[in-house]
């Protein structure tokens, strides 16, 4: 099957994407009005690591890594390599020599919507990965595909060129164009979260402070002592 290469797609821009760094996936997901959240089942190989960077995309036959080794020249300094294939696949579609031709070409991470192996060598390397499925399943390189097409993880759009940022909880996009009000959406949600916070840390419940007890009044909840119950 045919496939196609695309050079130089336009990119988010690089003080949005730092702007973006700064934040979590949840707050990024909510800043978006909770959206592009890529799905739970990509899970990160290390902890304490959050990046954001610009995706080149790669879309892959099962089984079959010859697309990434393309993609590989087409990924620069602040990147993020987002891989998927045409139907599932689990098999370890990239391991440590991936990552090391990465990592020199300024690569922040991988996402994997596929397997990945070689994790105590990443780990090690300290090279940030994102994948569905951990699995020392070898693969061939053998069959075309597309780098740096829009390509679809978890419900979710990526081209290349969109923001990903990736943490402990999971893998969020943002389209590209939506990077730097997303960036200020998020500083906006800090900063009323940490007011909420200062509160909490004061005895503030959550329930006052954000209304609920109308809410509950509303929807019919009613306190009772446990001797009424009983009773």
């Amino acid at each position: 099957m045919p496939g196609m290469i695309v050079t130089n797609p336009p990119k988010a821009e690089a003080e949005d994407v730092e702007a973006l760094a700064g934040y979590g996936t949840a707050t990024v997901g909510e800043a978006m009005g909770r959206t592009g959240f890529l799905g739970t089942h990509l899970r990160p190989i290390q902890q304490g690591v959050r990046v954001a960077g610009t995706a080149v995309t790669v879309l892959c036959w099962p089984g079959d890594n010859l697309m990434i080794h393309a993609a590989v020249e087409q990924c620069g300094e602040g990147d993020v390599l987002v891989v998927t294939t045409t139907s599932p696949c689990t098999d370890g579609l990239f391991g440590e020599l991936f990552a090391t031709a990465l990592a020199h070409r300024g690569v922040r991470g991988v996402v994997l919507n596929t397997g990945i192996r070689d994790t105590t060598e990443l780990r090690a390397m300290a090279f940030p990965a994102w994948s569905a499925a951990v699995s020392p399943q070898g693969t061939v390189k053998a069959t075309g595909g597309s780098v740096n097409v829009p390509i679809v993880i978890g419900d979710q759009v990526i081209r290349p060129g969109d923001v990903i940022v990736a943490d402990d909880d999971g893998v969020v996009v943002v389209p590209r164009e939506r990077a730097r009000d997303t960036a200020e959406a998020s500083e906006a949600r800090e900063q009323k979260e940490a007011g909420a916070r200062a509160a909490f840390l004061d005895g503030q419940l959550g329930l006052d402070r954000y209304g609920l007890r109308e809410t509950l009044t509303r929807l019919g909840v009613t306190y009772r002592s446990y001797e009424e119950v009983e009773a």
